[in-house]
């Protein structure tokens, strides 16, 4: 059986990077959904983007993350998700929108593995841009409603650190208990030649190129 792990946060806090590190080295991972259905709403001009219908973008998120969730099936050892089925409810607490109830339904059926990472709002690396168009203040509430949200659920978060991307994967090494080890012919996300250079502090936060990992169905 897989093993589900979760990194959630706010936008603009490094979390895809650093899952990007860790598909890098061989973990199995799951694209976040946002990015993925605000790019396709964009190319077709379509109504499920949050500036437009927030409920219906909501949704797609949703079905996107059950689907992801069923992939990890045929899969076995840890299963990196960049995001989970909660941060739709904790998407929907950050616009003042209420959870319905086949959410809540889909929160206590779709189940992770304990840790859940947290990635907290960072200031000194969050930045809008076409896709991701919520402020500071917005960034830093969706943070602590992903909190809110995973611990009500009865989730055990763990926060990651304000560090280096190959900091913040060695962190999740040692918290898993070394039961995600990378692959040792893959790069290291640390070094100068290879992922991310010299293991400096995460870009802002880019989303997967257009390539699948291994686990993306």
């Amino acid at each position: 059986m897989p093993r589900r792990i979760v990194i959630t946060g706010g936008p603009g806090s490094g979390k895809t990077s650093l899952i990007m590190a860790l598909a890098d080295e061989g973990l199995a991972v799951m694209p976040e959904a946002g990015r993925a259905l605000i790019r396709a709403g964009q190319a077709i001009d379509g109504p499920a983007l949050p500036w437009r219908d927030p409920a219906l973008f909501a949704e797609t998120m949703l079905a996107w993350e059950i689907r992801s969730h069923a992939a990890a099936n045929d899969l076995s050892g840890p299963v990196i998700f960049d995001r989970g089925v909660p941060d739709v409810a904790g998407y929907l607490r950050t616009i003042g929108r209420p959870v319905p109830s086949h959410v809540q339904r889909a929160m206590e059926r779709f189940r992770y593995d304990d840790p859940v990472f947290l990635a907290p709002y960072w200031p000194e690396i969050f930045g809008p841009d076409s896709e991701r168009r919520q402020d500071a203040a917005e960034a830093r509430a969706t943070a602590e409603a992903m909190r809110h949200t995973y611990t009500e659920a009865g989730y055990r978060l763990v926060e990651l650190p304000r560090a280096s991307i190959a900091e913040r994967a060695a962190f999740v090494h040692r918290v898993l208990g070394g039961t995600c080890a990378p692959d040792p012919e893959k790069p290291d996300p640390g070094k100068p030649d290879g992922g991310k250079p010299d293991g400096g502090k995460p870009e802002p936060e880019e989303q997967y190129p257009d390539r699948p990992h291994r686990g993306q169905a």
